[in-house]
C-alpha cells in the first residue's frame, strides 16, 4: 500500500512539474519548453520507474492541450504521446542496465532515445498526421512541420543532456533518504 501511494505521489509530482514547466514557458522558445518537458520526462522514468515514466509521458500533452498550451489539433496528440512514450522506454531500457560504466550507457540513451523520438514525431506528424489527416490550412501546417522536425531532436538531446548531469544528484538524494 505504501509503495503504491508513493508511486501515485511522484507520478503525480512528475506530472506537475511538466504542466508547471510548459505553462511557465508557453511564451519562450520551444527549445526552453521542449527540453524542459524531455527532462522532466526522462527524470521521472529514471527516478519512479517506467509505470510512472509512460504514465507522465502519455498524459502530458493531453493535459497541456487541456490547459490551452499544447499542440493546435487534438489528431496530433498520440503522435506526441507516442514519441514521448517512446524516449521514456528508450532512457529506462539503456539507462537503468547495470553494467561496468553506467554513465556511458547513459549517453547511449540519450543519444538514442532523442533520435528515436525524433523519428517518430518527424515520421507520424509531419509526413503522415500533417498531410494526410489534419486538414491544417497551410500556414499553420508549416508552422507544425517546422515544429516537429529537427527541434525535437534538439529539444530531446539538450533535455537528455540536462538529465545526463542531474540525475546522479537526485539518485543520490533519493536513495540517501530511503
Amino acid at each position: 500500500m505504501q509503495k503504491r501511494v508513493l508511486w501515485i505521489t511522484t507520478t503525480a509530482v512528475f506530472i506537475a512539474l511538466l504542466i508547471g514547466a510548459q505553462a511557465a514557458t508557453a511564451s519562450m522558445s520551444q527549445f526552453v519548453t521542449g527540453s524542459l518537458v524531455n527532462l522532466i520526462l526522462i527524470t521521472s522514468v529514471m527516478i519512479s520507474g517506467p509505470a510512472s515514466g509512460l504514465t507522465v509521458a502519455f498524459l502530458s500533452p493531453v493535459l497541456a492541450k487541456l490547459v490551452g498550451i499544447g499542440p493546435p489539433v487534438w489528431i496530433l496528440i498520440p503522435f506526441i504521446m507516442a514519441g514521448n512514450m517512446t524516449l521514456v522506454i528508450i532512457w529506462y531500457l539503456i539507462g537503468k542496465r547495470r553494467v561496468a560504466d553506467r554513465y556511458l550507457m547513459r549517453i547511449v540513451a540519450l543519444v538514442t532515445a532523442a533520435v528515436c523520438k525524433f523519428l517518430v514525431l518527424y515520421l507520424g506528424i509531419v509526413k503522415l498526421a500533417v498531410p494526410l489527416l489534419a486538414n491544417l490550412p497551410p500556414k499553420m501546417a508549416t508552422a507544425v512541420t517546422a515544429s516537429f522536425s529537427w527541434p525535437q531532436l534538439v529539444t530531446a538531446l539538450i533535455g537528455g543532456a540536462v538529465a545526463y548531469v542531474i540525475l546522479p544528484v537526485i539518485e543520490m538524494a533519493v536513495t540517501k533518504n530511503k
